[in-house]
C-alpha cells in the first residue's frame, strides 16, 4: 500500500515541510508516505470561488495516481479514532490500494471533486491552517501504522 497526501498549495514554510518529512521518514517500508502539492489558483484573479476550486480540482485529478482510493479531508467528514484509522489502513493494505488523502485550498475542495471521493474524513472540529493539516495527517498515519505493528508509540 502506498499513502499519498495530495494538497493544494505548494509553497509552505520550512517548518511545515520539515514536520511532514519527519513523519514520512518514520513510515514503514510497506506503507510509504508521499506528498503531492499542487499550485493554488491566485485569489486576486477576479474569478469566482467556484472557478478557483474547479481549477484546483483539475490539478489534483491530474496529480493523483490513476487508480487510487480518494479520501477527502473536510470539516463535515467522519470523525474517526486512531484505532479506526488503523483498521481502515489494514483493510486498504489487503486490497493493495494506493490511498490518497486530499487537502483542499483556502476555500476548500470543489463539491464535484468531494462527491467523487470514496470517503470523507475530518481531522478536527477546529479550523486548521492547511500546512498544519499536512503535519497532523502525517502524524496520524504514522500513529495508526505504529499501532498496527504493535509499536509502543501509540498509547490509549
Amino acid at each position: 500500500m502506498k499513502l499519498v497526501v495530495a494538497a493544494v498549495g505548494h509553497r509552505m514554510p520550512a517548518w511545515v515541510d520539515d514536520g511532514f518529512a519527519e513523519y514520512a521518514k518514520r513510515m514503514p517500508r510497506e506503507a510509504p508516505l508521499e506528498l503531492l502539492a499542487v499550485k493554488a489558483e491566485p485569489r486576486n484573479s477576479g474569478k469566482p470561488v467556484e472557478a478557483l476550486m474547479a481549477a484546483e480540482a483539475e490539478r489534483l485529478r491530474a496529480a493523483l495516481p490513476g487508480q487510487c482510493r480518494r479520501i477527502v479531508l473536510d470539516e463535515h467528514g467522519e470523525d474517526i479514532t486512531t484505532d479506526k484509522l488503523a483498521r481502515r489502513l489494514a483493510a486498504w493494505a489487503r486490497e493493495g490500494d494506493v490511498v490518497a488523502f486530499v487537502i483542499g485550498g483556502p476555500d476548500g475542495l470543489d463539491p464535484a471533486f468531494k462527491k467523487g471521493a470514496h470517503e470523507t474524513l475530518r481531522l478536527s472540529s477546529l479550523t486548521l491552517p492547511h500546512g498544519m493539516v499536512r503535519i497532523i495527517l502525517a502524524e496520524a498515519l504514522y500513529r495508526a501504522t505504529s499501532l498496527l505493528k504493535g509499536h509502543p508509540y501509540h498509547r490509549e
